[in-house]
């Protein structure tokens, strides 16, 4: 009955229970949870979303929300049992309005994130949040996990640059919040409740974005040096020089950069010289504001003379700056073409951060010789994203001689006569066995450092269990409190991100 009723409400375009059609959109980004689904349901418009609420709550059934499919914590991924209606709003894709004067944008939540980009474009002005995942991530879910990108350093999270949300709540009827004000005092701001609640609270339909002035002059500078806690000590000299015309600052292994030469076309290095780290900076001006390159350009030759930069290439032309962010933006997806390896999306205090990505891969490699680590990320807000590479593939690098023809050390390391840790059969089976001992070591150093389990991919199911076990006591009463307040049926997004 209920299906029946939901294919009569939304027509071919909109609904649909054919296997291959629904199969792309049954996985997480990253291939490792699969679900199933009853049907999948794209509604064009927010009256349609309000009446397949309101069909679920009378049929008892429960809905997995889902935008681009881009998150890593598989928060818009159904469950294995089959009874969940998958609800897809990447129809809703329409960019309401633009206020130029205001600088706001107003959009629906299928809205692909390069879309609103190149709306505000069009008027000279930007949204000044990207990420690796621009071309598929939409408004709705970037919202839904309180994502941050590249530019969280001058323009913080989704958090700040949400100026108003249109929320379809779990009995149906509709919040709209989509005109901000400047002044409201009618108690605490009811937007902040979805942000960051992965649809489990409501179910965003709409977002009004905050702009800022278009980009005059930036520059773009890519960075080698011996250690991560040199590179802290850049950030805080750059920001103590150009205070607000910082806008990213990202750090950068060179086996990471080695990956994305490997296995993404197109791409080079920006340097010859040898070095362990690099970093990758961009500074910005607005209309007549300083030309940041000059400024810049002083700064990083009085820290060359004084031996902190092995070398830095300031990019001549804008293609030389977009394919130095290039380099930045594929490592994901360098690594992924690599292999299986544990992802690990956490934040910790900026002053802990060359710490954690020092200290963290021994500890890793001590309680499981032969694997491997990779960490780079936002330096800037202390975001780690942290990769964890099994023995089976490290093995397989010791093959391959360097240059001077000696195996490299970091992916050399032998079993320990001593070590219970025996080798895999295979990259999966390593995982299977020892990733969740593994992944433990990351999220419990960055716990004890005062970080955070996830930085901008949210908790989704594959960290429900883990916050269950070591967040706050209080927070999670709280995330408890408002799911049964909110959603009392369990009608949204079931098994993603509230504990049991």
């Amino acid at each position: 009955m209920l299906i029946e009723q939901l294919s009569k409400l939304l027509g071919p375009k909109g609904f649909t229970q054919d296997a291959q059609t629904m199969a792309p959109w049954l996985s997480d980004w990253r291939g490792q949870v699969h679900g199933r689904a009853s049907a999948m349901l794209s509604p064009s418009c927010v009256h349609e979303v309000q009446a397949i609420v309101r069909l679920c709550v009378a049929h008892g059934a429960t809905l997995t929300i889902q935008g681009g499919n881009s998150g890593q914590s598989a928060g818009a991924t159904p469950d294995d049992s089959g009874d969940a209606l998958l609800l897809s709003l990447r129809r809703m894709n329409q960019i309401r309005s633009i206020d130029v004067d205001a600088m706001l944008l107003r959009g629906d939540a299928g809205v692909i994130l390069a879309h609103a980009h190149d709306a505000a474009a069009a008027i000279g002005l930007r949204f000044p949040l990207t990420l690796g995942g621009k071309g598929s991530a939409t408004l709705g879910g970037l919202v839904s996990t309180n994502a941050g990108g590249t530019q969280v350093l001058r323009h913080g999270t989704m958090r700040a640059l949400t100026a108003g949300l249109e929320v379809v709540l779990s009995d149906g009827s509709l919040l709209d919040l989509m005109t901000p004000l400047a002044k409201d005092n009618q108690g605490p701001d009811p937007k902040q409740l979805f942000i960051g609640a992965e649809g489990v609270l409501g179910i965003v339909t709409g977002v009004t974005l905050r702009l800022v002035s278009e980009i005059a002059m930036r520059a773009v500078v890519w960075l080698t040096l011996d250690s991560p806690h040199r590179a802290l000590a850049i950030l805080r000299a750059l920001e103590a020089r150009l205070g607000s015309a910082m806008e990213g600052f990202e750090i950068i292994p060179q086996a990471a950069l080695e990956a994305v030469l490997e296995h993404i076309p197109g791409t080079r290095s920006p340097t010859t010289s040898a070095a362990p780290w690099h970093v990758l900076v961009e500074a910005v001006s607005s209309n007549g504001e300083a030309d940041p390159s000059e400024g810049l350009q002083v700064i990083l030759a009085e820290l060359i003379d004084a031996g902190q930069i092995i070398d830095a290439v300031i990019a001549s032309s804008e293609a030389q700056a977009e394919a130095f962010w290039k380099l930045r933006d594929s490592i994901s997806e360098a690594e992924r073409a690599k292999g299986p390896a544990l992802q690990h999306d956490i934040s910790v205090p900026v002053a802990q951060m060359p710490d954690f990505i020092t200290l963290v891969p021994e500890q890793i490699a001590a309680a499981f010789p032969g694997a491997t680590c990779l960490a780079f990320g936002h330096l800037g807000d202390g975001n780690v994203h942290f990769h964890v590479r099994p023995p089976a593939q490290a093995a397989s690098a010791c093959g391959q001689e360097r240059p001077d023809n000696k195996p490299a050390a970091s992916a050399c390391r032998r079993e320990r006569p001593d070590s219970n840790v025996r080798p895999p059969a295979d990259s999966a089976s390593w995982i299977a066995e020892f990733g969740t001992a593994a992944s433990r070591i990351v999220y419990d150093a960055a716990v004890a450092m005062g970080g955070s389990i996830s930085a901008e991919h949210g908790i989704g199911r594959t960290k429900r269990t883990l916050l269950g076990q070591i967040g706050d006591p209080a927070r999670l009463h709280l995330l408890r409190a408002m799911k049964v307040a909110m959603d009392p049926d369990g009608l949204l997004n079931p098994g993603v991100l509230i504990p049991d």
